[in-house]
């Protein structure tokens, strides 16, 4: 959701009470609380109608995600994912180590040793988290595509939740740990370290920051290893709270598997995946990353 329209206020800025509670008011207004108030039906998401592209925009401006519907269905054509990219204003893809050459991962069991050890890439379940939490400040994901192609014979849910919506739950509680949160140092990402070799540095940052754009972003993962928070009796305390409301049921709280044909649209929203189990055809989800946000939203 876009933030405040008014020349200089800031929603995000803790010394802006009155420019926080105007957007917080707009945010709740009217909030969907079920997963198929998000649902989008298209014929062909590699080309949108301008009313099918409209109804996308609307929920994603509202909730930071849209589910599409599609008539395209067991198609392992990636231009499917990527001209709904290009219709949404996403061009600029991430080509992290573990996607395929065309920067758009193969979500499947892989045990080559690539991918091996990298949980998105096997059918144990995934925390809470964004994408892309361990990349540099200047390369964060804030836009996240995900179709697919056929699910897993059991289980492989999504449960989502709108950052802005876990923000607006934290600050109310405690403005406080908004700032805890978004100290620089707040959450460190230790060195990828195989075989000796360092694959990755460590890398510290924010959990909640501004774009330059005025959106709001979040960086978080649910990992008790290979992560480190600082070390304050604050911080503590707020990732303590974060925790309790991620695993908290809401009506703000989706979860659904999808089905061939069907994706996820998001601006990097949180999510998590349960564990599977494979089945024949295997479980084949397509996702691609971008450092652009949707546009229009």
């Amino acid at each position: 959701m876009n933030p405040s329209t008014i020349p200089g206020e800031n929603p995000f800025d803790l010394n802006d009470a009155t420019a926080y509670r105007r957007w917080r008011e707009e945010k709740l207004h009217a909030y969907p609380d079920t997963l198929d108030a998000l649902v989008v039906e298209v014929a062909d998401p590699g080309a949108l109608t301008p009313a099918e592209r409209g109804a996308i925009l609307e929920r994603v401006r509202k909730t930071n995600m849209a589910i599409y519907v599609s008539d395209v269905e067991e198609s392992r054509d990636k231009a499917i994912i990527r001209g709904l990219g290009a219709q949404l204003g996403l061009r600029n893809l991430d080509h992290n180590m573990c996607a395929d050459n065309d920067a758009i991962s193969s979500l499947t069991v892989q045990e080559d040793a690539l991918h091996r050890g990298y949980i998105p890439y096997s059918d144990r379940p995934i925390a809470w988290h964004t994408d892309g939490y361990y990349n540099r400040l200047d390369q964060q994901i804030h836009a996240l595509l995900l179709h697919c192609v056929q699910p897993a014979a059991e289980g492989g849910a999504n449960d989502l939740l709108d950052h802005e919506i876990l923000y607006i739950r934290l600050r109310d509680m405690n403005p406080d740990y908004i700032a805890a949160l978004s100290h620089p140092q707040a959450m460190t990402i230790p060195a990828n370290i195989a075989d000796g070799e360092e694959i990755r540095p460590a890398r510290s940052g924010p959990v909640f920051m501004t774009r330059q754009d005025g959106r709001l972003h979040m960086r978080y993962t649910d990992r008790s290893r290979s992560i480190q928070w600082r070390d304050d009796p604050l911080t503590r305390e707020a990732v303590k709270q974060l925790k309790t409301l991620l695993y908290a049921d809401s009506p703000h709280h989706f979860q659904g598997v999808l089905q061939p044909g069907q994706g996820l649209i998001s601006n990097n929203v949180l999510h998590t995946r349960t564990r599977f189990t494979n089945g024949t055809p295997e479980r084949l989800l397509y996702r691609a990353r971008y450092f652009d946000c949707i546009a229009g939203s």
